[in-house]
């Protein structure tokens, strides 16, 4: 039971960093104007986006310094997704249950 709770919270965890993945390189996009904003497929996109991930930024961007247009936040946030994916997959093997 453990073990499946865990392999479903490893598969979130690996979505959400997908999704800042994606949110990266489309603001990447947008701010070197490849992606023109006027497409309404492509506001949309942003805006759910950046619904989905604003709640997890804004903590880390409080403590993050200014570094004029580059935002590393959602860098640090992936990193730390890492993380807890590599502490839960040492814990499952420490206990057995994989």
């Amino acid at each position: 039971m453990i073990a499946a709770l865990l392999g479903i919270f490893d598969l979130l965890v690996q979505i959400l960093i997908f999704i800042f993945i994606i949110q990266m390189v489309l603001s990447l996009l947008v701010a070197f104007n490849v992606v023109n904003t006027y497409n309404e497929f492509v506001r949309r996109l942003l805006f759910a986006l950046d619904r989905l991930t604003e709640p997890l930024l804004r903590p880390i961007r409080r403590f993050m310094p200014d570094f004029g247009g580059l935002d590393f936040s959602p860098m640090v946030l992936i990193i730390l997704a890492v993380i807890v994916r590599k502490l839960l997959a040492g814990l499952a093997l420490q206990y057995g249950m994989l």
